[in-house]
């Protein structure tokens, strides 16, 4: 590990100064679980870090009831998935991030962290894409708010320019008859990378099983997490049968553009695709007609 100026901010201010002033060079920590890695084994060179678990605008967690849940981005996955709204009302997300690695490091990382890492295989980017959330970036001179569908640009890449910093993300509540579910598939139980993460969540009406509106979103098939609408528009307004379920599966693993490594090969993953889809859908119809009685 090269050597690096450390700056330990407590004001918002005073981060966004220092990541105007150096720009490229400079990286942001939160938890640093997946940045210090990759000093380590040299993918990322900074000469300065700017620490923001101090800030307070960074650490905030908190539901506006009926309204949106907001998380900042400093704050430890540990704690998210301890917030009462987040295990009562937020299932897909506590569901995901539940099991990205293990308690110490949920300890340590922030779904902020997660998201800005612009991992494919990141587990919070499909449950929060398919929960339409939105991130909230600070820069000298004000604040702007991303859609999560625009803001990865590739892996590793994000929509952030040099000198912007994620304060959070925030999501809205969701609708009522509403469920979701969040699998992946991994060689090992705990402690992995995905090969291939799903999120399914489901609108549904009053009458039994019929659809509103689905959203289905994928990680680790293509070089961003992403939405498949092609997916989606086969269960909008119709009622959720085996043959429903079954094709959209079979969309959803035809938008999936995964690479072969040494993991999966491509085929084996939208394979994965189909299946992972097909039990998220069925799962969180379930919850949804349980919900509903």
């Amino acid at each position: 590990m090269i050597g690096f100026e450390y700056y330990a901010p407590h004001f918002l201010e005073e981060a966004l100064s220092l990541l105007d002033n150096w720009r490229e060079k400079a990286k942001v920590l939160a938890g640093g679980t997946d940045l210090i890695a990759q000093m380590k084994n040299g993918r990322a060179r900074p000469a300065v870090i700017v620490d923001a678990k101090n800030i307070p605008e960074l650490n905030r967690l908190e539901w506006d009831d009926g309204k949106s849940l907001y998380l900042g981005a400093a704050v430890p996955l540990s704690k998210i998935i301890t917030f009462p709204p987040v295990m009562e009302k937020f299932g897909i997300l506590y569901q995901a991030c539940s099991i990205i690695g293990s308690m110490q490091l949920r300890n340590r990382g922030t779904v902020g962290g997660n998201i800005c890492n612009a991992a494919p295989s990141a587990d919070s980017a499909p449950p929060l894409l398919c929960l339409g959330a939105k991130a909230i970036v600070a820069r000298l001179g004000g604040n702007r708010i991303v859609s999560l569908d625009s803001f990865f640009h590739g892996p590793g890449q994000t929509a952030l320019a040099p000198n912007e910093l994620l304060l959070g993300i925030e999501v809205s509540a969701p609708p009522t008859r509403s469920s979701g579910c969040y699998l992946r598939h991994t060689p090992r139980q705990d402690m992995d990378i995905a090969v291939v993460g799903v999120a399914s969540f489901l609108v549904t009406s009053t009458q039994k099983n019929l659809c509103q509106e689905a959203r289905i979103a994928l990680g680790a098939v293509a070089p961003t997490p992403i939405r498949v609408s092609q997916a989606e528009s086969i269960l909008a307004g119709k009622v959720l049968t085996e043959e429903a379920i079954e094709e959209a599966a079979e969309r959803a693993a035809e938008a999936a553009h995964p690479i072969s490594d040494m993991r999966g090969s491509a085929g084996y993953r939208k394979e994965i695709v189909k299946v992972l889809t097909r039990r998220t859908l069925k799962k969180a119809l379930e919850t949804s007609s349980i919900q509903a009685e």
